[in-house]
């Protein structure tokens, strides 16, 4: 897992081939004015998920895990309160991976919360587990989806 700030990002470029072509897309992006819903940037490769809601609260975020991708968060309006724990260290499963979600459900409790405010991003690697929306208000964040397999 990674957090930073959002004009930091390139420096982890070295990371993932396909952390440069996030960057490069984001950069001067107005990310407020994208619409809500799913923005194509490469195919299957890289896209990026335009997310609002109402947090769920600490009790209600529950633990996901991708396998084919790395999820990079943006909060832009906001501040998300995310779950993390390391996938090695869950022991109990809501649900087993399922490929046509591209998520399994642990169902362990975090270990460590962030509070991801506009500005910051996250990174999530396969081996993060990480319960998004823990926070209590309205949030508004951009998740790019980096194929882990470039």
């Amino acid at each position: 897992m990674i957090l930073d700030q959002l004009d930091d990002l390139a420096r982890y470029a070295p990371l993932h081939p396909g952390f440069a072509a996030a960057a490069e897309w984001l950069k001067g992006r107005d990310l407020a004015a994208l619409p809500p819903g799913r923005q194509p940037v490469d195919g299957d490769r890289l896209y990026a998920n335009v997310d609002e809601g109402v947090g769920k609260g600490l009790l209600g975020a529950r633990l996901e895990a991708h396998r084919k991708y790395i999820d990079l968060q943006i909060a832009v309006q906001g501040t998300d309160v995310i779950g993390w724990r390391p996938l090695s260290a869950c022991r109990f499963r809501f649900s087993a991976y399922d490929p046509a979600d591209e998520a399994e459900l642990p169902d362990d409790e975090p270990e460590a919360w962030i509070a991801l405010a506009p500005g910051r991003f996250v990174i999530f690697f396969p081996e993060d587990a990480h319960a998004p929306l823990a926070c209590t208000g309205a949030v508004r964040k951009v998740i790019v989806k980096v194929r882990y397999e470039w």
